[in-house]
């Protein structure tokens, strides 16, 4: 697969930091989805819906890297029994509830803060999904949000996905 990383600088809104991300996925996730596929495909007849999971953990980390790179915060502390995807996507922090069962979505969010490690936004990531077969309909897509707050996050990915 060839390597398009993102760039991030620290001078960047959480708008920017969105853009350069949905940059970096258009140009990976198809070839890593046909890559992965047969693999996959194979996993999810055992462990269903973790073996997207597993195509998130070879998607994201460049994503979480570059930032942390960058002098970006990208994670929360994590708790003694959260599960994590994707170097930084926690279930804790997700919701699923939009969509057909061939055509689901989940969102996971980060916090990002800025060098100073202050808030500068949410960052989330939407992965659409089939519980059906191993199928990945359509790119995952970043999202952003000014917000920082667990309430008004929930509240601000339902304004967009709703």
């Amino acid at each position: 697969m060839k390597e398009h990383f993102p760039t991030f600088s620290q001078d960047m809104t959480i708008e920017e930091i969105g853009e350069a991300g949905n940059r970096y996925i258009a140009l990976q996730w198809r070839a890593l989805y046909g890559s992965m596929h047969k693999q996959l495909t194979a996993a999810f007849r055992e462990i269903e819906d973790a073996a997207y999971g597993l195509y998130l953990d070879q998607l994201m980390p460049v994503l979480f890297e570059r930032l942390e790179e960058a002098g970006f915060g990208v994670m929360e502390e994590t708790e003694k029994h959260d599960f994590v995807i994707g170097k930084c996507l926690v279930f804790r922090n997700s919701l699923e509830k939009w969509g057909a069962e061939d055509n689901r979505s989940r969102v996971f969010w980060n916090v990002i803060q800025n060098p100073q490690g202050q808030p500068l936004g949410t960052l989330f990531t939407d992965i659409p999904h089939s519980h059906l077969k191993f199928d990945i309909p359509s790119p995952p897509v970043l999202y952003t949000l000014r917000e920082s707050d667990r309430e008004q996050i929930v509240q601000g990915i339902r304004r967009i996905k709703e």
